[in-house]
């Protein structure tokens, strides 16, 4: 179908043209006094196309920079065992049988940059955006079930820390364990991270975790807590360093190529969705806390329940467009699903659709990617790059506030009982009652297999090798307070290093020199 817009007359469909839409006649020279130059400054097809191109980039994420995306959708089960699933929650997502939602997922690498090695040790996140009928939900996570901290106030340190030294711009395990020997809680996440769990295969292979505990709200009101589980159908497969090194020499966007060839050959990655309930409330019977983020709800003390299926079956059109300007938060969640009390679930909420505002723009839910299937009607306006369309059929346009007896929007009827729990306490600041540091990470230390156990060591000793004592000796500590062998293998491990990963880089560097071919000036 010709373009009703087209010049006919000089354009088809693939005339080039600048971004005013004047056909472009010379892309190869710009207008100059002579053939020599000067450059002359009304050339604006130049000024345009060069002015566009340094702004290519908007600022890269500070975390989760890396990542890869597709298309797909969710497919709901709409039981809880022999339950209907509304007995939970009245999220229209879950409640109906077969109801099929379109989603887009990014897969991510953490600490690095935009364009790292997909091989580097380091948590993966596994984000989710449903376009569901009653708007957005984003499910955020990572692929690691648990996490290093609890209290948000902790997240930028934590991050500064992992990220490469602010003067030598190097990544420096004596900075990230700096932080992680006077940070307890963090001994689970480490204990995952180090072994082959902290490098999978691949995204199409790799678990998903909401990681902390939501709660569903049914009709009637009334809320349980819930944690949300993918589980690839592909399998799970993760990588020994080994294997990442060799990986990593010939090929460092290995996880982003498998997963764009396989769904372009039809190979369509599934997941499906297990989700784990509990009543709501303290749980004093439990050895911790149901809302810390640092602990796993065992399977065998806290059943999984399948409740849908993801498969992903279209790649991006455009790269950018998409997996770098699509925006997730914590806090976009639908009627029927609402938040726990969390500490950390509570301040990523703020803070991950604050860095989408400054990284993509305060209009960013207008972009293709990331607005909702269905339709908006709101008195947020204005802002930079507004074009916003979201107007109600018989909304009065002079009218941008609420209420109004004149033409205004209306607020939406509620489609269910509200949930109204009742909170009480001093205001303190204070860590949560029930800690427990290292009981579950000296249990997941004791459920690896004996392979795991071994990198795991192996990989904690040549890290803690760049350290100074003092923090090898916290280190040692609370790896023991774990599990005795966790701790006394390390002790040992350390003892006799004779190579540490510092020595290696240093021999890198040097070994750059010495391996290089001179070449003659030109």
């Amino acid at each position: 179908m010709k373009d009703e817009h087209l010049n006919e007359e000089h354009e088809s469909d693939e005339t080039l043209t600048n971004r005013q839409g004047h056909p472009v006649t010379d892309n190869q020279n710009v207008r100059t006094v002579g053939n020599r130059g000067p450059t002359t400054l009304e050339n604006y097809d130049f000024l345009e196309k060069i002015s566009h191109f340094d702004r290519e980039r908007t600022p890269e994420r500070v975390v989760h920079a890396r990542g890869a995306g597709a298309h797909g959708y969710f497919e709901s089960y709409g039981k809880i065992g022999n339950e209907p699933i509304s007995n939970y929650t009245r999220a229209k997502v879950f409640t109906e049988v077969g109801k099929q939602t379109p989603v887009f997922v990014r897969f991510s690498t953490v600490v690095h940059g935009n364009h790292s090695p997909e091989t580097l040790r380091d948590p993966r996140g596994f984000a989710v955006k449903f376009y569901t009928e009653d708007g957005n939900w984003d499910l955020v996570g990572n692929n690691l079930k648990v996490f290093f901290i609890r209290d948000p106030l902790k997240f930028p340190d934590m991050v500064h820390s992992f990220k490469p030294d602010p003067v030598t711009n190097i990544q420096d395990m004596e900075r990230m364990f700096d932080f992680l020997c006077q940070t307890p809680e963090s001994m689970h996440m480490v204990t995952f991270l180090f072994s082959p769990w902290g490098i999978p295969a691949n995204f199409r292979h790799m678990q998903g975790s909401g990681v902390h505990a939501y709660k569903w709200v049914n009709k009637e009101g009334k809320a349980v807590l819930v944690k949300y589980h993918w589980e690839p159908v592909q399998g799970i497969k993760n990588l020994t360093q080994k294997d990442a090194d060799h990986i990593q020499s010939t090929n460092f966007n290995h996880a982003t190529q498998d997963l764009y060839e396989a769904i372009e050959s039809g190979d369509y990655p599934e997941w499906e969705l297990y989700v784990q309930i509990m009543e709501d409330g303290e749980h004093p019977e439990l050895d911790f806390d149901p809302l810390d983020p640092t602990k796993l709800w065992y399977k065998e003390d806290v059943p999984w329940h399948k409740v849908g299926k993801m498969v992903l079956n279209q790649n991006p059109e455009n790269y950018f467009s998409e997996v770098e300007q699509v925006a997730f938060g914590t806090g976009v969640l639908v009627d029927g699903l609402d938040f726990s009390d969390d500490k950390l679930l509570q301040g990523r909420t703020y803070s991950y659709s604050d860095t989408q505002r400054y990284r993509v723009g305060s209009n960013y839910l207008q972009l293709p990617i990331n607005k909702p299937a269905k339709h908006v009607a709101t008195n947020q306006s204005a802002g930079q790059m507004d074009y916003r369309q979201d107007y109600a059929d018989h909304q009065n346009p002079h009218v941008n506030y609420e209420p109004s007896l004149i033409g205004g929007l209306k607020e939406a009827e509620n489609p269910g009982k509200e949930y109204e729990p009742y909170v009480e306490g001093k205001l303190q600041r204070e860590k949560i009652s029930r800690e427990n540091n290292f009981g579950q990470a000296g249990e997941t230390y004791r459920r690896m297999k004996d392979w795991e156990r071994e990198d795991l060591i192996d990989n904690l000793v040549i890290a803690l090798g760049d350290c100074r004592k003092e923090i090898q000796d916290r280190m040692i500590s609370m790896l023991t307070a774990c599990d005795e062998d966790y701790g006394r293998r390390v002790s040992e491990g350390l003892a006799t290093l004779t190579e540490t990963n510092e020595k290696k880089m240093e021999d890198a560097v040097q070994e750059s020199e010495q391996r290089s071919h001179p070449s003659d000036p030109y």
